[in-house]
């Protein structure tokens, strides 16, 4: 069995765990929950293939969901359909910390080809994800496991 600290990965700049795998249940529930800092925010992406729930934990958040901008705190959550693009911002001045909840094994898979395992169990340091050639690789391999990397994260 593994130890907590053992399932913890830096994903782009969070500190990210699979609290559920996919691959746990019939049903193919997944469930990833992130902790990132003040301005942290993933590219614009889209999910050809799952639904999302986006719910709060800590802290406060700015979703653009295609046209439509949204603002959550703790307790809230959103529900973000196939197809649709989408990307989030941690605005509190604290950490952000949220889980990422799909059926399906597409958003799962990503999170893992793209991670690596936690240095230490703190939120990673910001920025390397988002040079040019690491932006090419991310989208790249966003299309493999069914996610469209359409725009910037925002700011």
């Amino acid at each position: 069995m593994n130890t907590d600290a053992e399932n913890y990965v830096w994903y782009l700049s969070s500190l990210t765990t699979i609290r559920v795998s996919a691959q746990a249940g019939g049903d193919q529930i997944s469930m990833i929950e992130q902790r990132a800092r003040k301005g942290y925010s993933p590219p614009l992406h889209a999910h050809r293939t799952q639904d999302e729930v986006f719910q709060v934990l800590e802290g406060e958040f700015r979703l653009q969901v295609a046209d439509q901008e949204h603002h959550l705190k703790a307790g809230e959550f959103l529900l973000i359909p196939k197809g649709v693009p989408h990307t989030s911002l941690v605005e509190s001045p604290q950490e952000g910390r949220w889980v990422t909840i799909m059926v399906g094994v597409d958003f799962e898979n990503f999170v893992r080809a793209v991670a690596r395992p936690a240095e230490r169990i703190e939120i990673p340091p910001y920025g390397e994800e988002t040079s040019p050639e690491n932006i090419l690789t991310l989208t790249m391999t966003a299309a493999q496991f069914g996610l469209d990397i359409v725009g910037p994260a925002l700011q």
